[in-house]
């Protein structure tokens, strides 16, 4: 059995049993594969079957809504003389790109050519600063970046990379990325093996560096197969994900999962978010399955959602827990429930509320299929409550193959026969898994993940800081904001003067979803040894929001002027 086959198989044994998740279980097995490439094994043949819409983009960045339909044969033929011209220019098998594009045609057809030719990509958010980047390419060992012409304004020494593409107009030291795809549309195969590394993601954690998640070949590319299943993706349907470029949840919904369906992928580009325009686009395109973060139902839902637009299927939600409220509210007007689910940068979809499923309000579901779900207590028992963890024999093909360059780290997540994701929960007298918390002080403001210790490190460099903790402020939209608690030097005023140069010097050093959003002035509980007790000040915070009162020396950024 050749690998297209080996895939199509272990596909087709979730498809075919969509709707019966204890039937897709028993059915399914994750494909052995010693060589594969997903974008000459899978896409290529999609591409070869069918004339079919691969990709639409609806952009309105430059005010008029513009459509953009992209068929599966284009996009083949693009992505290859992408990758003829990035073969020519040097790039070979095992060199990293630092990808920071947004949500343009370009970005589908790099990640397809960097398949095709073996690279890995490092996937990065156009909102980096300038040392960010420096940082992703000392310690990525980056050889090569595509960009656009703002990612490129950031780039301070590009004599550090050997080829350097910009989308767009012409900048000084990049080629044009379309005088790129002048190149010939043949390109001799490259081989690589399921086990290859194919893409490099940088993730907070709990530390001031964020840490460097590996993964293969087969983790991602295959172990989507859980995600299509838990999305509830049929072939020809036209899926939308709501997911920012540079972040693993836009490799999960807005490419691997889709295509693995043979779907349509829609992405709406736009300036800003917009719930009333998300309706009119969700109805214009004629969605079928729709995916978005918490943040983003929330603010739909302020909306008036009117009728239910008439494609619309399936609707899924991933990033935090989702309030009952709003699945209620969806329901109410669409007779659609919105299912969660539950996975990580290291991984796929693990547990979820696929298609067909009784969802349980406030639960994250029971284990997709692939995956093998336990909770360890404290002594590392099996238990009913404790750390999320997958057995590891057999291993699941979506989980990531290491932390890059940290073997300490990655022998810590996986000892003792599983991988521990960090993540507390409990599982009900019925099976389902229930979200209680992080297990370090990582946390979700707007589905973007927050490395308190990041923060930190930066609002102690100012110069009338002497100590700072981090902690999540419970907001109704964003579920949470950033809040410091800051301990000023001898002799500096407690005063809105004050918290304005820490607001501005925040502003200038972290990217914009990592800025510190409220701030109190206040003195920091510790433990004997002197450890910060961030704890306390969670417990703190969230009480005050809920009783909506303020520290008597707090002060919020939006009320600076």
């Amino acid at each position: 059995m050749n690998p297209t086959e080996a895939f199509e198989r272990a596909r087709d044994a979730l498809l075919q049993n969509a709707g019966d998740v204890e039937r897709a279980r028993a059915a399914f097995a994750w494909p052995q594969l010693e060589e594969f490439n997903w974008a000459w094994d899978w896409f290529e043949v999609l591409a070869s079957r069918r004339d079919a819409t691969a990709l639409v983009l609806v952009s309105d960045a430059e005010g008029t809504p513009r459509v953009t339909k992209v068929r599966y044969a284009e996009l083949a033929e693009r992505s290859t003389r992408l990758a003829r011209w990035l073969s020519d220019q040097g790039v070979v098998r095992g060199d990293r790109i630092l990808v920071m594009l947004t949500n343009v045609q370009p970005l589908w057809e790099t990640m397809l050519a960097a398949i095709k030719l073996g690279a890995v990509m490092i996937p990065a958010t156009t909102q980096l600063t300038a040392a960010d980047i420096d940082d992703r390419i000392e310690r990525g060992n980056v050889r090569h970046m595509i960009t656009d012409e703002a990612g490129a304004a950031k780039l301070r020494a590009p004599e550090r990379l050997r080829v350097r593409l910009a989308v767009g107009d012409r900048v000084a030291g990049f080629t044009r990325y379309e005088d790129a795809l002048a190149a010939p549309a043949s390109l001799a195969r490259v081989r690589t093996l399921a086990s290859d590394p194919l893409l490099l993601y940088f993730t907070s954690g709990t530390t001031a560096k964020p840490k460097l998640v590996l993964h293969t070949h087969q983790s991602y590319p295959v172990g989507h197969l859980s995600t299509m299943y838990w999305l509830g993706l049929r072939e020809g349907d036209v899926h939308q994900n709501i997911s920012s470029p540079g972040w693993a949840k836009h490799a999960w919904s807005s490419f691997f999962a889709p295509w693995n369906a043979g779907a349509t992928i829609l992405v709406h580009d736009a300036p800003r978010f917009s719930a009333k325009r998300t309706l009119e686009v969700l109805r214009e395109h004629d969605v079928a399955t729709l995916c978005a973060p918490p943040t983003v139902w929330r603010m739909l839902i302020l909306e008036s959602l009117g009728a239910k637009p008439a494609a619309l299927r399936e609707l899924a939600s991933a990033g935090e827990p989702l309030n009952p409220e709003v699945i209620e509210h969806v329901r109410d007007a669409w007779s659609l429930t919105i299912r969660d689910g539950y996975g990580q940068t290291e991984t796929t979809a693990q547990v979820g509320n696929p298609p067909g499923f009784p969802v349980r309000l406030g639960s994250m579901g029971k284990p997709l299929p692939g995956y093998d779900i336990v909770l360890l207590d404290a002594d590392g028992r099996e238990s009913n409550e404790g750390e999320v963890a997958l057995r590891l024999t057999p291993r699941p093909s979506g989980l990531m193959t290491a932390y890059a360059d940290d073997e300490e780290r990655t022998s810590a997540v996986m000892a003792g026969g599983y991988y521990r994701t960090g993540d507390e929960a409990r599982r009900d007298d019925d099976g389902y898994i229930h979200f209680v918390g992080r297990g370090d002080d990582v946390f979700k403001s707007s589905d973007y993940r927050i490395s308190p210790f990041e923060l930190e490190s930066v609002l102690v460099e100012h110069e009338h800081v002497a100590e700072a903790a981090v902690v999540p402020s419970p907001d109704p939209v964003r579920l949470s904001v950033p809040k410091a608690f800051v301990v000023l030097k001898p002799g500096v005023p407690e005063t809105k003067e004050t918290a304005r140069a820490v607001f501005e010097w925040c502003s200038q050093k972290l990217a914009p979803y990592k800025r510190v959003r409220r701030l109190e002035f206040a003195a920091l509980p510790k433990t004997i040894s002197g450890k910060i007790r961030r704890i306390e000040l969670r417990k703190l915070e969230e009480s005050r929001r809920a009783a909506n009162e303020r520290g008597a020396q707090e002060h919020w950024l939006e009320e600076m002027g």
